[in-house]
């Protein structure tokens, strides 16, 4: 605890959305840089309805109201164009990028002929019956890394690769989706939903189960085509919450004095150890950020159930807890067992009810190649690189290999793909809250030399902020969901005065040392003395400004403007995008259209895209097949010792904000843990 802890770091607060909650916790976030111009649109990015609409233009002098008509026609034929998969509104820049969107189409007579003799020569372990229906089970963490066949957990790009196999799969009849609480972000939920409806343009059909579940996992099952729930299920349609959470109080009992340094109006990370109560600015944040994932989810069930928004919102502010309550008012198709829908399915496919249902399961299919199925073959190779977690310059001692970010093996990959001749362009994801500002900068000029010769296009995920969006503001584009969480250009120093915490244990430590300011980061066991206290204050300010202004570079806009999106604010991708901050709304399949599109490939054309970032399982995890036994016994210590070991200088953290389970408890603060850990000890 003897480091000097400097985070450029957001909300001090932990934030719990959602009845079936969605939490956002502690974590790490930064800002983003680009060098292209930006178009605002009415300064805001709009999201509409995925079916016809019309737009009224309002001119307001008298002598042109006449022609309000021929304008609402001429200005509706030009908006269906602008509106991507996801029905939010493409403008300015944002409108020059291809939409990515997924347009099946239905194979010729020869490549049917191709695909069903690569089925024939495939390995047996990616063999299907044909008729099968693909069981995908959503439950619990989803990464975005790809996962191996001995990891454990969900993995979002092949959820979404299933899904496009299954569409174009001749031996898959159909998806019966299971859902139950999901421990990712709104942002992922948005991926996963937008491809279940890219699904049913195959005309397959799609049925979801759901016997637990809450507004994230219905957002899910309402695109599917029928969703079913037991009798018995466990729901809760009651709305969203926000919870700001502090440790002011407790560190005060415990003989803790934190000493922190804010930079920036929303700057709030230091709040969750220093204050007891929220304040006004972090409230601000988590309200506005409330209201769009409320709106948005509003929004969009609204439109899937053919209701009024009115009339969401009255069914959520009734607190409906019977399951009769959900069929009747049409939330759901019908109440079954899974018994009974798997019973409806063989009657649906013409099977005896005495002859099992074929099935084939997430993981085995997540076996078939792309190539079996006539999706891939392209000689043009996009590389893709992902990045989630917590970011640290190099491996620590108590690091497993999924722990995060690695400075020093991503810049390898990033040189590999640069100095290499087979990529045509470079996508890479990234999910992650920030971390040690000195890997984000070294990630940022690695990245930034990539795209001096290559494409590269920065995606986002649930979290891309701090260094997370530090690393994005190299790429020539970013693209972010609706509801991803970016921005917080802003810092937050903090030292921890253990003196009291000290005297009560009986323990003691003395210091010699040489220097006037050789103790500001040892002497834990003090407060600072006026003059450290001075050089702690501008040293933070230092950082600030080295972040607002390369950001401010990296965007092409003029630090005043920066300052004013700036100051520790977190913003979800819509709000990102309407400032400047990000350039598309989208996800994979639209990053994948932008890079073709910058590397001058046809739309229509395919390509290879060449996974250079598979998580590579520990001994424990390969051995024990779920890797949760062995490696997770010491996980807080692990934690701790992760986020002390990193904790040397600056780091560009957005700490206090994260989506509940969104990557695991990879992304929460470690001092969060050991505190509880100490606190059920006594």
């Amino acid at each position: 605890m003897s480091r000097l802890l400097t985070t450029t770091t957001t909300v001090a607060a932990i934030l719990t959305i959602s009845r079936s909650p969605l939490h956002f916790h502690p974590s790490h976030f930064t800002p983003t840089y680009n060098n292209n111009n930006y178009y605002y649109y009415n300064n805001r990015l709009l999201s509409k309805p995925n079916r016809t609409v019309s737009i009224r233009v309002i001119n307001s002098s008298s002598d042109t109201k006449n022609d309000d008509v021929k304008e609402e026609e001429d200005n509706n034929n030009s908006f269906k164009s602008e509106l991507d998969n996801n029905g939010s509104l493409r403008s300015g820049v944002d409108a020059d990028y291809p939409s990515g969107e997924f347009e099946f189409q239905q194979p010729g007579a020869w490549k049917s002929f191709l695909v069903k003799l690569r089925m024939l020569i495939a390995y047996p372990w990616q063999r299907v019956h044909k008729g099968s229906v693909l069981n995908l089970k959503l439950r619990g963490q989803i990464s975005d890394q790809v996962k191996t066949r001995f990891s454990s957990g969900l993995s979002l790009p092949q959820i979404c690769e299933n899904l496009i196999k299954a569409a174009y799969d001749p031996r898959i009849s159909g998806v019966y989706l299971h859902i139950e609480p999901l421990n990712c972000g709104w942002a992922k939920i948005e991926e996963i939903r937008r491809h279940i409806l890219d699904f049913r343009k195959s005309g397959k059909f799609i049925i979801g189960y759901a016997p637990l579940w809450g507004e994230k996992e219905y957002y899910l099952g309402c695109a599917c085509e029928e969703l079913y729930a037991p009798p018995s299920a466990y729901f809760s349609l009651y709305g969203l919450t926000a919870q700001a959470q502090f440790l002011g109080g407790v560190l005060e009992k415990v003989g803790v004095q934190p000493q922190v340094q804010r930079i920036g109006k929303y700057k709030s990370a230091g709040d969750q150890l220093t204050r007891k109560n929220i304040s006004e600015e972090n409230r601000e944040v988590l309200n506005t950020l409330l209201d769009n994932i409320y709106g948005n989810w509003v929004d969009k069930i609204s439109h899937a159930k053919g209701k009024k928004k009115e009339e969401i919102e009255s069914f959520i502010n009734e607190g409906v807890y019977q399951i009769d309550k959900l069929k009747e008012d049409g939330w759901i198709t019908d109440i079954k067992y899974d018994d009974e829908v798997t019973s409806m399915l063989k009657k649906k496919l013409g099977i005896a009810e005495e002859k099992k249902l074929p099935t084939v399961d997430y993981k085995k299919y997540s076996r078939v190649k792309k190539w079996t199925v006539g999706l891939s073959g392209g000689k043009d190779k996009i590389a893709v690189i992902r990045a989630s977690g917590s970011i640290s310059r190099v491996r620590g001692p108590f690091s497993s290999p999924s722990s995060g970010i690695i400075a020093e093996q991503f810049i390898e990959k990033i040189r590999t793909v640069r100095e290499s001749k087979r990529y045509k362009a470079v996508i890479i994801r990234i999910d992650s809250p920030g971390g040690d500002a000195l890997a984000s900068d070294l990630m940022w000029r690695e990245i930034r030399l990539l795209a001096e010769s290559k494409p590269v296009v920065a995606s986002m995920v649930d979290v891309a902020a701090s260094g997370g969006y530090y690393m994005a503001m190299a790429a020539q584009t970013i693209l972010s969901e609706n509801l991803t969480l970016t921005g917080s250009i802003g810092v937050v120093t903090a030292k921890l005065n253990l003196g009291k915490l000290f005297e009560r244990i009986g323990f003691n430590k003395e210091i010699i040392s040489r220097g006037q300011f050789a103790e500001l980061t040892a002497a834990d066991q003090r407060p600072f003395r006026p003059d450290e206290e001075k050089l702690f204050e501008e040293s933070a300010q230092n950082a600030y400004k080295q972040f607002r202004n390369k950001a401010a570079f990296s965007r092409s806009m003029s630090e005043d403007k920066m300052e004013e999106i700036a100051q520790g604010r977190v913003w979800n991708g819509n709000d990102a995008a309407s400032r400047g901050l990000v350039d598309a709304i989208g996800g994979f399949s639209r990053a994948v259209a932008i890079a073709k599109q910058k590397a001058n490939i046809p739309q229509d054309q395919q390509v290879t895209l060449v996974e250079l970032s598979k998580s590579s399982p520990s001994l424990p995890e390969v051995l024990s097949g779920i890797g949760s036994s062995v490696v997770g016994i010491d996980m807080t210590l692990k934690q701790l010792m992760d986020g002390l070991t990193s904790s040397d200088g600056v780091q560009a953290r957005m700490d206090g904000i994260m989506l509940q389970r969104s990557e695991g408890s990879s992304f929460a603060t470690p001092i969060f843990n050991l505190l509880k850990d100490y606190l059920s000890s006594l």
